[in-house]
């Protein structure tokens, strides 16, 4: 039997709760029609008797505080919801706990932006991680001793698991059934909740806006100009050069605002116009391709999988149903 303790924090999205204790619950249900007896034992846990969520719309009450789980197999730390510092700093309770449970030998799984609780831990520092997409740059900002793994769903290491954006969890989950009984279950799960069990990427769904959450002013007229020049070819000496700063300071410090190079900014800046134009339009891929600057049309295709996880055409005929219906 495998204990699996579903934290109950403050400020957390409450079907981030709801949804893993269904699924183990949901496992539990095929194992018994097959014959077998159940596998999970599934606790909520929390730091008191009640706890609010969605501004006090829903009382959750564990089942389970965190002094009477001695032990446990998993722990789940379900998304937050609000203000990412002040949700973190409202559960400072549980770190302890997580630490303490994680040191005797359970495995620990994020889900979404629960991935900010589990990082105040200092369990992933050195560690690769994933969270929404959303959030990727807070994150990197309040945990720089943590990788970011952009666009993945799934990141395991060190008995640590986390998931990317939104509904992204659920694949995680599914990964976590698959490794505790087999993969017909896991299988089985996939299909009664209606999950693709291999996705693998988020990048699809990501939207790129530009970092400029820094002080650097050179930099974001940098950024501004690349904006607005997304239907050229730009190179950094130009850059470097238009804005009156050395080539290697200047990728330097657009590194350190940014998190990018200066290519791969370019190259996001223009994939996302490229995205737009597949969205909302009937262009086809060499017209979009010459309106976002560029002329080889394999470099294009290869830079957009890169960005999106997806070809053009795969991409226009998910988001676009008027490509879709041609």
């Amino acid at each position: 039997m495998k204990s699996v303790s579903i934290l109950v924090p403050e400020s957390s999205v409450s079907q981030a709760i709801a949804d893993p204790h269904y699924c183990f619950s949901a496992v539990n249900q095929f194992l018994a029609l097959a014959g077998k007896p159940p596998l999970f034992e599934v606790w909520l846990v929390g730091a008191k008797k009640a706890i609010k969520l969605n501004g006090g719309r829903f009382i959750v009450q564990p089942d389970k505080l965190l002094k009477d789980v001695k032990s446990t197999d998993l722990v789940i730390v379900p998304a937050l919801f609000g203000n990412m510092r002040e949700a973190v700093a409202k559960n400072n309770k549980l770190v302890p706990w997580i630490v303490g449970q994680y040191n005797k030998g359970a495995e620990v799984a994020s889900l979404c932006v629960g991935a900010f609780l589990l990082a105040s831990t200092g369990l992933l520092n050195g560690k690769k991680c994933s969270t929404h997409w959303g959030f990727a740059n807070e994150f990197r900002e309040m945990f720089p001793e943590v990788e970011v793994t952009d666009g993945s769903i799934v990141t395991e290491e060190g008995r640590i698991y986390s998931s990317g954006g939104a509904n992204s969890y659920w694949n995680l989950l599914l990964y976590l059934v698959e490794k505790y009984t087999n993969r017909e279950t896991a299988i089985l799960a996939s299909k009664y909740f209606a999950i693709d069990i291999d996705r693998h990427s988020q990048s699809a769904f990501a939207m790129f806006s530009g970092q400029k959450g820094h002080t650097d002013g050179t930099v974001k007229l940098a950024q501004d100009y690349i904006e607005r020049k997304v239907d050229e070819r730009i190179t950094v000496d130009e850059l470097a050069e238009k804005f009156s700063v050395g080539r290697r300071t200047f990728e330097r410090r657009f590194k350190q605002a940014t998190h990018n190079s200066v290519l791969e900014y370019v190259h996001r800046i223009k994939m996302e116009a490229a995205k737009r134009s597949f969205e909302n339009s009937r262009k086809n891929i060499s017209e979009v391709m010459y309106d976002v600057g560029y002329t080889d049309t394999k470099a294009f295709r290869t830079i957009f999988k890169k960005v999106t996880g997806l070809t053009p055409v795969a991409y226009r005929n998910k988001f676009n149903k008027m490509a879709a219906g041609t």
